[in-house]
Protein backbone atom coordinates (compact mmCIF):
# COMPACT_ATOMS: atom_id res chain seq x y z
CA UNK A 1 0.00 0.00 0.00
CA UNK A 2 1.05 3.69 -0.90
CA UNK A 3 2.75 5.87 2.59
CA UNK A 4 -0.01 7.91 3.54
CA UNK A 5 0.88 11.85 3.01
CA UNK A 6 -1.44 14.28 4.76
CA UNK A 7 -0.32 18.34 4.08
CA UNK A 8 -2.55 21.12 5.15
CA UNK A 9 -3.45 24.52 4.89
CA UNK A 10 -4.90 27.26 7.51
CA UNK A 11 -8.35 27.36 7.22
CA UNK A 12 -9.23 30.58 5.96
CA UNK A 13 -11.21 33.86 7.75
CA UNK A 14 -14.37 33.97 5.38
CA UNK A 15 -14.49 37.70 6.53
CA UNK A 16 -12.78 38.92 3.20
CA UNK A 17 -12.64 37.65 -0.33
CA UNK A 18 -9.54 35.99 -1.18
CA UNK A 19 -5.69 37.30 -2.34
CA UNK A 20 -2.43 36.97 -2.78
CA UNK A 21 -1.42 35.58 0.99
CA UNK A 22 -4.13 33.26 0.59
CA UNK A 23 -3.24 31.82 -2.60
CA UNK A 24 0.64 31.62 -1.68
CA UNK A 25 -0.04 29.27 1.41
CA UNK A 26 -2.32 26.81 -0.57
CA UNK A 27 0.18 27.29 -3.43
CA UNK A 28 2.81 25.65 -1.24
CA UNK A 29 0.70 22.94 -0.09
CA UNK A 30 -0.67 21.94 -3.73
CA UNK A 31 2.61 22.10 -5.10
CA UNK A 32 3.92 19.35 -2.43
CA UNK A 33 1.06 17.79 -2.60
CA UNK A 34 1.34 17.08 -5.94
CA UNK A 35 5.12 16.38 -6.01
CA UNK A 36 4.11 13.62 -3.56
CA UNK A 37 1.54 12.12 -5.58
CA UNK A 38 4.27 11.98 -8.58
CA UNK A 39 6.11 10.11 -6.04
CA UNK A 40 3.74 7.18 -4.89
CA UNK A 41 2.42 8.38 -2.34
CA UNK A 42 -0.83 8.30 -1.04
CA UNK A 43 -1.85 11.88 -0.49
CA UNK A 44 -4.62 13.63 1.30
CA UNK A 45 -4.19 17.83 0.98
CA UNK A 46 -6.91 20.09 2.97
CA UNK A 47 -7.66 23.48 2.72
CA UNK A 48 -11.32 25.23 3.99
CA UNK A 49 -12.71 28.40 5.94
CA UNK A 50 -12.88 29.29 9.27
CA UNK A 51 -15.92 30.60 9.40
CA UNK A 52 -17.20 31.19 14.22
CA UNK A 53 -15.32 34.46 14.15
CA UNK A 54 -16.92 37.53 15.95
CA UNK A 55 -15.76 39.56 12.79
CA UNK A 56 -18.22 37.42 10.62
CA UNK A 57 -21.29 37.52 12.93
CA UNK A 58 -21.09 41.76 12.93
CA UNK A 59 -19.91 42.08 9.20
CA UNK A 60 -23.46 40.18 8.38
CA UNK A 61 -25.11 42.08 10.65
CA UNK A 62 -23.80 44.91 8.68
CA UNK A 63 -24.92 43.79 5.49
CA UNK A 64 -28.35 42.59 6.64
CA UNK A 65 -27.50 39.33 6.41
CA UNK A 66 -27.53 36.30 8.09
CA UNK A 67 -23.72 35.25 9.58
CA UNK A 68 -24.07 31.89 7.56
CA UNK A 69 -25.31 33.91 4.54
CA UNK A 70 -21.70 36.11 4.83
CA UNK A 71 -19.68 32.82 4.98
CA UNK A 72 -21.65 31.24 2.12
CA UNK A 73 -20.92 34.36 0.18
CA UNK A 74 -17.09 34.10 1.05
CA UNK A 75 -16.22 30.61 1.40
CA UNK A 76 -17.55 29.81 -1.97
CA UNK A 77 -15.41 33.12 -3.09
CA UNK A 78 -12.66 30.98 -1.75
CA UNK A 79 -12.93 27.67 -3.40
CA UNK A 80 -13.99 29.32 -7.26
CA UNK A 81 -10.21 31.18 -6.33
CA UNK A 82 -8.63 28.25 -5.29
CA UNK A 83 -10.47 25.81 -8.45
CA UNK A 84 -9.05 28.64 -10.68
CA UNK A 85 -5.47 28.81 -9.52
CA UNK A 86 -5.22 24.63 -9.86
CA UNK A 87 -5.13 23.60 -6.44
CA UNK A 88 -5.92 19.50 -6.08
CA UNK A 89 -7.13 19.88 -2.72
CA UNK A 90 -8.86 16.49 -1.90
CA UNK A 91 -11.22 17.94 0.21
CA UNK A 92 -12.26 22.17 1.36
CA UNK A 93 -13.57 22.02 5.15
CA UNK A 94 -15.74 24.76 6.80
CA UNK A 95 -16.05 24.41 10.27
CA UNK A 96 -19.58 25.58 10.27
CA UNK A 97 -20.38 21.72 9.03
CA UNK A 98 -21.58 19.28 10.78
CA UNK A 99 -19.08 16.84 10.22
CA UNK A 100 -16.79 19.41 11.98
CA UNK A 101 -18.75 20.17 14.36
CA UNK A 102 -19.69 17.63 16.06
CA UNK A 103 -16.53 16.42 15.98
CA UNK A 104 -15.08 19.32 17.91
CA UNK A 105 -17.54 18.92 20.98
CA UNK A 106 -16.65 15.02 21.03
CA UNK A 107 -12.73 16.44 21.49
CA UNK A 108 -14.30 19.12 24.08
CA UNK A 109 -15.67 16.69 26.26
CA UNK A 110 -12.84 14.17 25.73
CA UNK A 111 -10.99 17.31 27.70
CA UNK A 112 -13.26 17.77 30.19
CA UNK A 113 -13.43 14.01 31.28
CA UNK A 114 -9.97 14.31 31.82
CA UNK A 115 -9.57 17.48 33.64
CA UNK A 116 -7.90 19.57 31.31
CA UNK A 117 -10.75 21.82 30.57
CA UNK A 118 -12.06 23.48 33.36
CA UNK A 119 -14.31 26.76 34.32
CA UNK A 120 -12.75 29.98 35.53
CA UNK A 121 -12.18 33.62 34.94
CA UNK A 122 -10.11 35.64 32.82
CA UNK A 123 -8.73 39.17 32.67
CA UNK A 124 -6.37 39.92 29.70
CA UNK A 125 -5.71 42.08 26.88
CA UNK A 126 -8.21 41.05 24.19
CA UNK A 127 -7.05 41.57 20.14
CA UNK A 128 -10.47 41.88 18.59
CA UNK A 129 -9.09 42.65 15.14
CA UNK A 130 -7.28 38.81 15.69
CA UNK A 131 -9.70 37.72 17.98
CA UNK A 132 -6.83 36.12 20.96
CA UNK A 133 -5.86 37.36 23.93
CA UNK A 134 -2.35 38.68 24.33
CA UNK A 135 -0.37 38.18 27.59
CA UNK A 136 0.19 41.54 29.51
CA UNK A 137 4.17 41.53 28.44
CA UNK A 138 2.84 41.40 24.50
CA UNK A 139 0.73 43.60 25.33
CA UNK A 140 2.97 46.17 27.55
CA UNK A 141 5.37 45.60 24.27
CA UNK A 142 2.98 46.72 21.52
CA UNK A 143 1.96 49.32 23.84
CA UNK A 144 -0.79 48.15 24.54
CA UNK A 145 -1.82 47.81 20.22
CA UNK A 146 -2.40 44.76 18.84
CA UNK A 147 0.90 43.98 16.66
CA UNK A 148 -0.77 42.85 13.57
CA UNK A 149 -3.34 45.71 12.51
CA UNK A 150 -1.55 48.35 15.42
CA UNK A 151 -5.45 48.86 17.01
CA UNK A 152 -6.10 49.42 20.52
CA UNK A 153 -6.32 46.64 22.87
CA UNK A 154 -9.33 45.99 25.24
CA UNK A 155 -9.21 45.20 28.68
CA UNK A 156 -11.29 42.28 29.07
CA UNK A 157 -12.60 40.14 31.98
CA UNK A 158 -14.73 37.29 31.53
CA UNK A 159 -15.31 33.56 32.52
CA UNK A 160 -14.15 31.07 30.31
CA UNK A 161 -13.56 27.26 29.79
CA UNK A 162 -9.94 26.33 30.16
CA UNK A 163 -7.37 24.24 28.67
CA UNK A 164 -4.36 23.52 30.92
CA UNK A 165 -1.99 24.30 28.08
CA UNK A 166 0.62 24.81 31.26
CA UNK A 167 0.67 21.39 32.20
CA UNK A 168 1.69 20.19 29.22
CA UNK A 169 5.06 22.40 28.79
CA UNK A 170 7.42 20.11 29.98
CA UNK A 171 6.36 17.58 27.11
CA UNK A 172 6.46 20.00 24.11
CA UNK A 173 9.68 21.44 24.91
CA UNK A 174 11.07 17.95 25.09
CA UNK A 175 9.33 17.13 21.53
CA UNK A 176 11.00 20.17 20.07
CA UNK A 177 14.05 19.73 20.72
CA UNK A 178 14.17 16.19 19.90
CA UNK A 179 12.50 16.71 16.60
CA UNK A 180 14.21 20.07 15.37
CA UNK A 181 12.31 19.36 12.22
CA UNK A 182 9.14 19.82 13.65
CA UNK A 183 8.81 23.68 14.00
CA UNK A 184 10.28 25.41 10.34
CA UNK A 185 12.22 27.04 9.55
CA UNK A 186 14.97 27.60 12.09
CA UNK A 187 13.89 30.66 13.11
CA UNK A 188 10.69 29.91 13.85
CA UNK A 189 11.51 27.40 16.16
CA UNK A 190 14.18 29.85 17.80
CA UNK A 191 10.92 32.27 17.70
CA UNK A 192 8.80 29.50 19.76
CA UNK A 193 11.44 28.18 21.64
CA UNK A 194 12.69 31.92 23.04
CA UNK A 195 8.76 32.45 23.66
CA UNK A 196 8.27 28.85 25.60
CA UNK A 197 11.38 30.43 28.22
CA UNK A 198 8.23 32.76 29.79
CA UNK A 199 6.60 30.21 30.72
CA UNK A 200 3.07 28.86 29.36
CA UNK A 201 -0.09 30.32 30.99
CA UNK A 202 -3.41 28.16 30.81
CA UNK A 203 -5.38 29.57 27.97
CA UNK A 204 -9.18 29.95 27.71
CA UNK A 205 -11.14 28.15 25.00
CA UNK A 206 -14.54 29.29 25.19
CA UNK A 207 -16.09 32.61 25.37
CA UNK A 208 -19.57 33.88 26.50
CA UNK A 209 -22.41 33.19 23.98
CA UNK A 210 -24.04 36.70 22.65
CA UNK A 211 -27.43 37.36 23.84
CA UNK A 212 -28.71 37.41 20.39
CA UNK A 213 -27.74 34.05 19.78
CA UNK A 214 -24.30 31.87 19.72
CA UNK A 215 -22.48 31.94 16.45
CA UNK A 216 -20.19 29.08 17.39
CA UNK A 217 -19.64 26.00 18.51
CA UNK A 218 -21.35 25.72 21.87
CA UNK A 219 -19.76 24.23 24.88
CA UNK A 220 -20.75 20.42 25.57
CA UNK A 221 -23.98 20.66 28.21
CA UNK A 222 -23.12 24.54 28.42
CA UNK A 223 -25.29 26.68 25.48
CA UNK A 224 -23.94 30.07 27.54
CA UNK A 225 -20.39 29.32 25.70
CA UNK A 226 -18.97 28.83 22.48
CA UNK A 227 -15.90 27.70 21.74
CA UNK A 228 -12.86 30.11 21.10
CA UNK A 229 -12.81 30.26 17.16
CA UNK A 230 -9.08 29.34 17.31
CA UNK A 231 -9.27 25.99 18.94
CA UNK A 232 -12.86 25.30 17.04
CA UNK A 233 -10.44 26.07 13.53
CA UNK A 234 -7.34 23.83 14.61
CA UNK A 235 -9.05 21.13 15.19
CA UNK A 236 -10.38 20.76 11.65
CA UNK A 237 -6.86 19.12 10.52
CA UNK A 238 -8.31 16.25 12.97
CA UNK A 239 -11.82 16.02 12.15
CA UNK A 240 -11.72 15.97 8.45
CA UNK A 241 -9.80 12.61 8.69
CA UNK A 242 -11.37 11.17 11.85
CA UNK A 243 -13.61 8.85 9.86
CA UNK A 244 -13.47 5.45 9.30
CA UNK A 245 -11.55 5.79 5.71
CA UNK A 246 -9.52 8.58 6.40
CA UNK A 247 -8.00 7.95 10.25
CA UNK A 248 -4.76 6.48 8.41
CA UNK A 249 -4.27 9.69 7.07
CA UNK A 250 -3.25 11.18 10.38
CA UNK A 251 -0.58 12.46 11.96
CA UNK A 252 -0.55 15.34 9.11
CA UNK A 253 3.42 15.47 7.71
CA UNK A 254 3.33 19.17 7.14
CA UNK A 255 1.07 22.34 8.57
CA UNK A 256 2.02 24.97 5.83
CA UNK A 257 0.63 28.27 7.53
CA UNK A 258 1.75 31.77 7.81
CA UNK A 259 4.09 32.98 10.37
CA UNK A 260 1.18 35.25 12.08
CA UNK A 261 -0.36 32.26 13.70
CA UNK A 262 2.66 30.49 14.34
CA UNK A 263 2.03 30.03 18.00
CA UNK A 264 -1.58 28.95 17.98
CA UNK A 265 0.16 25.51 15.96
CA UNK A 266 3.33 25.03 16.94
CA UNK A 267 2.28 25.23 20.97
CA UNK A 268 -1.73 25.14 21.96
CA UNK A 269 -2.04 22.87 18.57
CA UNK A 270 0.23 20.03 19.60
CA UNK A 271 -0.54 20.38 23.56
CA UNK A 272 -4.12 20.16 22.95
CA UNK A 273 -3.27 16.48 20.75
CA UNK A 274 -1.30 15.76 23.27
CA UNK A 275 -4.29 16.00 25.99
CA UNK A 276 -6.31 13.77 23.55
CA UNK A 277 -3.78 10.78 22.92
CA UNK A 278 -2.89 12.08 19.53
CA UNK A 279 0.24 11.78 17.67
CA UNK A 280 1.42 15.36 16.85
CA UNK A 281 2.20 16.54 13.28
CA UNK A 282 5.72 16.12 11.69
CA UNK A 283 6.10 19.14 10.95
CA UNK A 284 4.36 23.08 11.04
CA UNK A 285 6.05 24.96 8.64
CA UNK A 286 5.39 28.79 9.06
CA UNK A 287 6.59 30.85 6.13
CA UNK A 288 6.72 34.82 5.92
CA UNK A 289 4.47 37.60 3.93
CA UNK A 290 4.49 39.34 0.76
CA UNK A 291 4.84 42.75 0.73
CA UNK A 292 4.09 44.51 -2.65
CA UNK A 293 6.52 46.82 -3.85
CA UNK A 294 8.71 47.43 -0.89
CA UNK A 295 5.54 48.38 1.16
CA UNK A 296 4.14 45.97 3.49
CA UNK A 297 0.38 45.54 2.03
CA UNK A 298 -2.90 46.75 3.93
CA UNK A 299 -5.95 47.67 3.76
CA UNK A 300 -5.21 51.28 4.31
CA UNK A 301 -3.09 51.77 1.47
CA UNK A 302 -4.93 49.53 -0.86
CA UNK A 303 -2.18 47.58 -2.29
CA UNK A 304 -3.40 43.88 -1.89
CA UNK A 305 -2.76 41.73 -4.21
CA UNK A 306 -6.26 40.77 -4.84
CA UNK A 307 -7.63 38.26 -6.98
CA UNK A 308 -8.65 40.16 -9.71
CA UNK A 309 -4.87 41.11 -10.04
CA UNK A 310 -3.45 37.95 -9.81
CA UNK A 311 -6.13 37.27 -12.64
CA UNK A 312 -4.93 40.17 -14.45
CA UNK A 313 -1.25 38.55 -14.38
CA UNK A 314 -2.22 35.17 -15.28
CA UNK A 315 -3.91 36.24 -18.38
CA UNK A 316 -0.66 37.64 -19.45
CA UNK A 317 1.38 35.28 -18.42
CA UNK A 318 -0.91 32.37 -17.73
CA UNK A 319 -1.54 30.94 -14.24
CA UNK A 320 1.33 28.46 -14.29
CA UNK A 321 3.46 31.94 -14.99
CA UNK A 322 1.89 33.41 -12.00
CA UNK A 323 2.89 29.99 -10.27
CA UNK A 324 6.35 30.02 -10.82
CA UNK A 325 6.67 33.45 -9.70
CA UNK A 326 5.36 33.08 -6.07
CA UNK A 327 7.46 29.58 -5.64
CA UNK A 328 10.26 30.62 -6.49
CA UNK A 329 10.34 34.12 -5.30
CA UNK A 330 7.58 33.53 -2.11
CA UNK A 331 8.58 34.17 1.20
CA UNK A 332 9.48 30.33 1.97
CA UNK A 333 12.07 31.41 4.36
CA UNK A 334 12.33 33.80 7.66
CA UNK A 335 11.99 36.93 5.64
CA UNK A 336 9.39 38.94 3.62
CA UNK A 337 8.81 38.53 -0.18
CA UNK A 338 8.24 41.44 -2.47
CA UNK A 339 5.90 41.30 -4.83
CA UNK A 340 7.11 43.66 -7.92
CA UNK A 341 6.18 44.20 -11.28
CA UNK A 342 9.79 44.47 -12.57
CA UNK A 343 11.13 41.14 -10.47
CA UNK A 344 8.08 39.35 -12.45
CA UNK A 345 9.29 40.12 -15.88
CA UNK A 346 12.82 39.33 -15.21
CA UNK A 347 12.11 35.75 -13.53
CA UNK A 348 8.87 34.99 -16.18
CA UNK A 349 11.66 36.02 -18.87
CA UNK A 350 14.55 34.02 -17.75
CA UNK A 351 13.43 31.22 -16.17
CA UNK A 352 10.47 30.72 -18.96
CA UNK A 353 10.27 32.25 -21.37
CA UNK A 354 14.16 32.18 -22.76
CA UNK A 355 15.14 29.15 -20.21
CA UNK A 356 12.72 25.88 -20.05
CA UNK A 357 10.10 27.15 -22.85
CA UNK A 358 12.54 28.19 -25.25
CA UNK A 359 14.63 25.09 -24.82
CA UNK A 360 11.22 22.91 -25.60
CA UNK A 361 10.81 25.09 -28.88
CA UNK A 362 14.39 24.79 -30.32
CA UNK A 363 15.12 20.77 -29.22
CA UNK A 364 11.19 20.18 -31.18
CA UNK A 365 12.00 22.64 -33.93
CA UNK A 366 14.79 21.20 -34.78
CA UNK A 367 13.17 17.56 -34.60
CA UNK A 368 11.16 18.68 -36.74
CA UNK A 369 13.19 19.90 -39.08
CA UNK A 370 15.75 17.16 -39.68
CA UNK A 371 13.76 14.42 -39.06
CA UNK A 372 10.20 15.10 -40.02
CA UNK A 373 8.85 15.40 -36.60
CA UNK A 374 9.86 11.65 -35.02
CA UNK A 375 12.33 11.12 -31.99
CA UNK A 376 15.50 9.81 -33.43
CA UNK A 377 17.21 6.58 -32.41
CA UNK A 378 20.25 7.65 -30.68
CA UNK A 379 23.54 6.38 -32.15
CA UNK A 380 25.48 4.25 -29.86
CA UNK A 381 22.44 4.32 -26.89
CA UNK A 382 20.77 6.75 -25.41
CA UNK A 383 23.21 7.52 -23.21
CA UNK A 384 26.20 7.78 -25.22
CA UNK A 385 28.41 10.90 -23.73
CA UNK A 386 28.60 13.72 -26.08
CA UNK A 387 29.93 15.80 -23.17
CA UNK A 388 26.99 15.56 -20.73
CA UNK A 389 26.64 11.95 -18.81
CA UNK A 390 23.14 12.05 -19.11
CA UNK A 391 21.94 9.57 -17.19
CA UNK A 392 23.86 10.37 -13.92
CA UNK A 393 22.95 14.24 -14.31
CA UNK A 394 19.70 12.90 -13.92
CA UNK A 395 19.60 10.41 -11.53
CA UNK A 396 21.63 13.67 -9.30
CA UNK A 397 19.06 16.30 -10.14
CA UNK A 398 16.11 14.19 -9.47
CA UNK A 399 17.16 13.05 -5.66
CA UNK A 400 17.64 16.17 -5.09
CA UNK A 401 14.46 17.49 -6.18
CA UNK A 402 13.17 14.23 -4.04
CA UNK A 403 15.01 15.38 -0.81
CA UNK A 404 13.85 19.33 -1.54
CA UNK A 405 10.05 18.57 -1.68
CA UNK A 406 10.44 16.03 0.92
CA UNK A 407 11.67 19.23 3.99
CA UNK A 408 9.52 21.68 1.76
CA UNK A 409 12.23 23.54 0.35
CA UNK A 410 10.71 23.96 -2.88
CA UNK A 411 13.24 26.56 -3.95
CA UNK A 412 15.90 24.04 -4.05
CA UNK A 413 13.66 21.47 -5.78
CA UNK A 414 12.77 23.41 -8.94
CA UNK A 415 16.53 24.31 -8.92
CA UNK A 416 17.10 21.10 -9.27
CA UNK A 417 14.64 20.57 -12.12
CA UNK A 418 15.93 23.76 -13.66
CA UNK A 419 19.62 22.38 -13.39
CA UNK A 420 18.21 19.56 -16.47
CA UNK A 421 16.84 22.27 -18.55
CA UNK A 422 19.67 24.76 -18.56
CA UNK A 423 22.12 21.78 -19.11
CA UNK A 424 20.05 21.37 -22.02
CA UNK A 425 20.54 24.83 -23.58
CA UNK A 426 24.10 24.64 -22.90
CA UNK A 427 24.53 21.40 -24.43
CA UNK A 428 22.84 22.71 -27.93
CA UNK A 429 25.41 25.73 -27.61
CA UNK A 430 28.09 23.06 -27.38
CA UNK A 431 27.10 20.75 -29.75
CA UNK A 432 25.70 23.32 -32.26
CA UNK A 433 23.29 20.47 -34.01
CA UNK A 434 21.96 23.45 -36.02
CA UNK A 435 25.94 23.55 -37.42
CA UNK A 436 26.27 19.76 -38.03
CA UNK A 437 23.02 19.39 -39.99
CA UNK A 438 24.12 21.12 -43.25
CA UNK A 439 26.35 17.89 -43.50
CA UNK A 440 24.06 14.73 -43.97
CA UNK A 441 26.88 12.41 -42.50
CA UNK A 442 26.54 14.02 -39.38
CA UNK A 443 21.91 12.99 -39.14
CA UNK A 444 23.59 10.46 -37.23
CA UNK A 445 25.32 12.51 -34.32
CA UNK A 446 22.45 15.13 -34.27
CA UNK A 447 20.12 12.10 -34.02
CA UNK A 448 21.83 11.45 -30.95
CA UNK A 449 22.07 14.99 -29.77
CA UNK A 450 18.61 15.67 -29.97
CA UNK A 451 17.24 12.44 -28.56
CA UNK A 452 19.23 13.34 -25.58
CA UNK A 453 17.58 16.90 -25.51
CA UNK A 454 14.24 15.64 -25.33
CA UNK A 455 14.72 13.21 -23.39
CA UNK A 456 16.38 15.45 -20.64
CA UNK A 457 13.80 18.25 -21.41
CA UNK A 458 10.56 15.47 -20.34
CA UNK A 459 12.29 14.42 -17.20
CA UNK A 460 12.69 18.41 -16.28
CA UNK A 461 9.11 18.85 -17.36
CA UNK A 462 7.89 16.40 -14.67
CA UNK A 463 10.07 17.68 -12.23
CA UNK A 464 8.73 21.16 -12.81
CA UNK A 465 5.25 20.06 -13.28
CA UNK A 466 4.25 20.07 -9.17
CA UNK A 467 5.02 23.82 -9.69
CA UNK A 468 3.58 24.35 -13.29
CA UNK A 469 1.08 21.35 -14.08
CA UNK A 470 -0.63 22.25 -16.76
CA UNK A 471 2.45 23.88 -19.53
CA UNK A 472 4.25 21.32 -17.74
CA UNK A 473 1.94 18.88 -18.87
CA UNK A 474 1.72 20.31 -22.63
CA UNK A 475 5.62 20.30 -22.52
CA UNK A 476 5.08 15.92 -21.89
CA UNK A 477 3.10 15.63 -24.40
CA UNK A 478 5.31 17.82 -27.20
CA UNK A 479 8.23 15.96 -27.35
CA UNK A 480 6.25 12.62 -27.76
CA UNK A 481 6.54 11.04 -24.25
CA UNK A 482 2.89 9.34 -23.60
CA UNK A 483 3.55 6.46 -21.07
CA UNK A 484 0.77 3.41 -20.17
CA UNK A 485 -0.45 3.61 -17.10
CA UNK A 486 0.68 5.67 -13.94
CA UNK A 487 4.57 4.92 -13.99
CA UNK A 488 6.23 5.50 -10.75
CA UNK A 489 9.09 8.40 -10.05
CA UNK A 490 11.86 5.97 -10.31
CA UNK A 491 10.69 4.88 -13.78
CA UNK A 492 10.02 8.72 -14.76
CA UNK A 493 13.48 9.80 -13.85
CA UNK A 494 15.15 7.11 -15.56
CA UNK A 495 17.49 7.83 -18.31
CA UNK A 496 15.83 6.50 -21.89
CA UNK A 497 12.18 6.18 -21.66
CA UNK A 498 11.19 8.41 -24.14
CA UNK A 499 11.10 5.83 -27.16
CA UNK A 500 12.25 6.49 -30.33
CA UNK A 501 10.15 6.63 -33.61
CA UNK A 502 7.84 8.70 -31.21
CA UNK A 503 6.30 12.27 -32.72
CA UNK A 504 7.26 15.65 -31.59
CA UNK A 505 4.66 18.04 -31.75
CA UNK A 506 5.13 21.99 -32.56
CA UNK A 507 3.08 24.63 -31.58
CA UNK A 508 2.94 28.26 -29.94
CA UNK A 509 5.34 29.31 -27.41
CA UNK A 510 4.82 27.51 -24.18
CA UNK A 511 6.01 30.96 -22.53
CA UNK A 512 5.82 33.88 -25.10
CA UNK A 513 8.22 36.28 -24.04
CA UNK A 514 6.64 39.04 -22.08
CA UNK A 515 7.62 43.25 -23.47
CA UNK A 516 10.02 44.51 -20.66
CA UNK A 517 8.61 47.87 -22.08
CA UNK A 518 4.68 46.65 -21.44
CA UNK A 519 2.82 48.91 -18.44
CA UNK A 520 2.26 46.31 -15.28
CA UNK A 521 -1.19 44.05 -15.58
CA UNK A 522 -4.09 46.01 -13.86
CA UNK A 523 -7.08 44.69 -12.95
CA UNK A 524 -9.99 45.61 -15.36
CA UNK A 525 -14.05 45.09 -15.08
CA UNK A 526 -13.57 41.74 -16.28
CA UNK A 527 -11.14 40.48 -14.04
CA UNK A 528 -12.85 42.81 -11.13
CA UNK A 529 -15.14 40.02 -11.06
CA UNK A 530 -13.00 37.41 -11.25
CA UNK A 531 -12.38 34.68 -8.34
Amino acid sequence: MPEPFYITTPIYYVNDKPHIGHCYSTLVADSVARFMRLAGRDVFFLTGTDEHSERVASAAVERSLTPIQWADDNAAAFKEAFAWMGFSNDDFIRTTESRHIDRVKQYIRTLMDKGDVVLGEYAGWWDHSQEEYLTETVARDAEYKSPVTGKPLVKRTEKNYFFKLSAYQDKLLAHIEAHPEFIRPEARRNEVLGRLRDGLQDVPISRAAPAEGAWGITMPDDLSHVVYVWIDALFNYMSTVDTDDRRTYWPAQVHVLAKDILWFHAVIWPCLLMALGKPLPECVYAHSFWIREGRKMSKSLGNFVDMPTVHAYADRFSIDGVRWYLLTQGPLGATDADFTYSKFLEVYNADLANGFGNAVSRVTNMIAKYFDGVVPEPEGGAGANLGIDWPALVKEKSGEARAAWARVDIGGALHAAMTVSRAVDQFVNDTAPFKLAKDPANLPKVGTILYQCAEALRIAAYLLSPAMPTSMCDAIGRLGYAPEGTPSYDTLMTWGQLAPGSTVRKGDALFPRADADADPPVATPETAGSP
